[in-house]
């Protein structure tokens, strides 16, 4: 079928599905602190263990390489076939990407190195507006040529008639990175300093550094979440390249950069939320939908780890479901709150496993990529 996907809840075709084959380690480096800023918890000690993430508590390290247990690999890659396979049962055609070769893969550019990940949060890399595949200049360095995975998929894409656009890519030194969103985060809150950034003969400035996660499409409206400077740089050129055919609306430090755990649209007029807060901060067309906010969980659904063990994400991050239709929805099974209220506003919720989303930062959301739906460029925000 063509590219076509202009929303988030419209009758789901086709999607790519992320895979962790050969996931071995998370590299510390900057560009990886900084992505997971708000997530990082220094001190637990007041806090429930289950409630907050923790990425520098036990003999976790600040800096280089950080061993993946292999029994989490295994497990997180039988719960991704286990998406797949859900998604195939509700008739929608799945494509998976390449996988990363068995042995180290490095990136190595003139500013920097870093060993490659799989392509596993493929959501964040690539925004899809209506026939139009568009990468996105990634935000750690790891993942710098993480679509590379995907291109079998978008080729054929293409031949059938979809356009294919990268955007500018990044040097992606210390000092392209604006600071000042976590530098201000950081008192009083529970996240770790992030070090002067160290000079570098390929320094320009701050550049654009834009994930397709930081976007909530809306047929012809496309909202999107801007917190730093480098995230400004992104929408100025999705602005520009965009004109004519879709609308963009800025919100400001929703969260330090996805979008996706904090707001989804489930159906036109109806939005799931992490609090009424974060509705506050949307446009006003969207503050007069019906809001979804989820009770907190009764209980600790949420597998223990080691003191070695990299947490990257809060509980909120089973609230990054992945709508089907207008009224179906892919949900983590260990979340029978949730489940109860979208059934509550009529939703079907087809409970899925996912055991590991706290060490590999994602949900259903976040791992999928959808491609083909049946909606059009319609006008939500007029």
């Amino acid at each position: 079928m063509q590219l076509n996907s202009f929303d988030e809840w419209s009758p789901l075709k086709e999607a790519i599905v992320g895979s962790a084959q050969n996931y071995t380690s998370h590299q510390r480096e900057l560009s990886f602190d900084l992505f997971f800023h708000d997530n990082i918890a220094g001190d637990n000690n007041s806090r429930s263990e289950w409630y907050y993430p923790r990425l520098t508590a036990g003999t976790a390290p600040r800096s280089g390489s950080q061993p993946i247990k292999q029994r989490y690999v295994d497990e997180l890659n039988e719960d991704l076939e286990g998406i797949a396979k859900a998604l195939e049962s509700l008739a929608v055609t799945v494509h998976r990407p390449l996988d990363i070769a068995p042995t180290t893969v490095q990136v190595r550019t003139p500013a920097w190195e870093a060993s490659v990940v799989p392509p596993l949060n493929i959501r964040d890399n690539t925004l899809i507006a209506g026939d139009e595949i568009i990468e996105t200049p990634p935000m750690i360095r790891s993942r710098y040529f993480e679509t590379q995975f995907l291109h079998p998929v978008f080729q054929e894409y293409f031949r059938q008639g979809a356009a294919w656009t990268v955007m500018p890519r990044p040097l992606m030194t210390d000092a392209s990175f604006d600071l000042s969103y976590v530098r201000a985060s950081t008192a009083g809150g529970p996240t770790e300093p992030i070090e002067d950034p160290r000079p570098s003969p390929y320094d320009v400035g701050y550049e654009m550094m834009f994930d397709g996660a930081q976007c909530l499409r809306l047929g012809r409206d496309i909202v999107v979440n801007v917190s730093t400077a480098n995230h400004a740089l992104g929408c100025d050129w999705l602005e520009r390249h965009l004109e004519g055919r879709f609308r963009i609306h800025r919100v400001h430090q929703l969260s330090d950069s996805h979008i996706d755990s904090m707001v989804l649209a489930l159906r036109p007029g109806t939005l799931l939320v992490r609090s009424e807060a974060v509705a506050e901060k949307l446009p006003e067309q969207l503050r007069t939908w019906d809001l979804i906010v989820p009770p907190a969980p009764e209980s600790d659904n949420f597998p223990r780890y080691d003191d070695d063990d990299l947490i990257l994400t809060s509980k909120f991050i089973d609230l990054n479901v992945l709508s089907v239709s207008p009224d179906t929805v892919l949900v983590n099974e260990a979340c029978p709150e949730l489940i109860r209220e979208l059934e509550r506003h009529g939703f079907t919720v087809v409970p899925v496993r996912h055991r590991h989303r706290r060490l590999f930062g994602g949900g259903f959301h976040c791992f999928t990529l959808d491609t083909v739906r049946e909606g059009g460029p319609e006008d939500y925000l007029d």
